[in-house]
């Protein structure tokens, strides 16, 4: 015949069926905050350069794309067209002019934005806020006034004064 017949000794013995195989722990890790950030950048098609942990800068700075600043940063920040966010482990002292800013560690300054300026309940701000729009969630610390701009009308800039109500002290 064409196969030949192998002698019992070449195959494999008979060993714990798949059910009597003791099971591997599965251990799942949540993917670092970085990456989960990054992925979402890249899925918006949206550019951000992030100034990380461990960077400590001194100057002016100025970008034509978003930015993320989880180091330290002392001097001016200009970012007309662009948003910045200041990350949990963020530490601002500057003044900062942006189209947009999120603000989930501490800032040191004056802070303008043309749209929107969100002060999350992780932030820290010590300043004056001028924008379109500004939003301090519960538990955030802020000191300082608030500036909304109005478009149009040719009126004043209303200034509101933000007294304790944030304060934690």
């Amino acid at each position: 015949m064409w196969w030949e017949k192998k002698p019992q000794s070449e195959f494999p013995k008979p060993g714990p069926t798949i059910a009597a195989r003791p099971q591997i722990a599965k251990v799942e890790k949540p993917m670092p905050e970085t990456i989960r950030r990054e992925s979402m950048a890249t899925t918006a098609s949206s550019v951000q350069a992030v100034i990380g942990r461990s960077i400590i800068l001194k100057g002016e700075l100025s970008a034509n794309e978003d930015l993320l600043i989880e180091g330290q940063f002392e001097g001016a920040v200009n970012l007309q067209d662009h948003c910045l966010t200041v990350g949990t482990n963020g530490k601002v002292k500057a003044e900062i002019n942006a189209r947009q800013v999120v603000i989930l560690g501490s800032v040191n300054g004056n802070v303008s934005a043309r749209e929107k300026i969100e002060v999350r309940r992780s932030g820290n701000v010590i300043g004056d806020l001028t924008a379109a729009s500004v939003s301090i969630e519960e538990g955030a610390y802020f000191k300082g006034s608030i500036d909304i701009l109005r478009e149009g009308k040719g009126e004043e800039p209303r200034i509101v004064a933000a007294a304790s109500a944030f304060d934690n002290e």
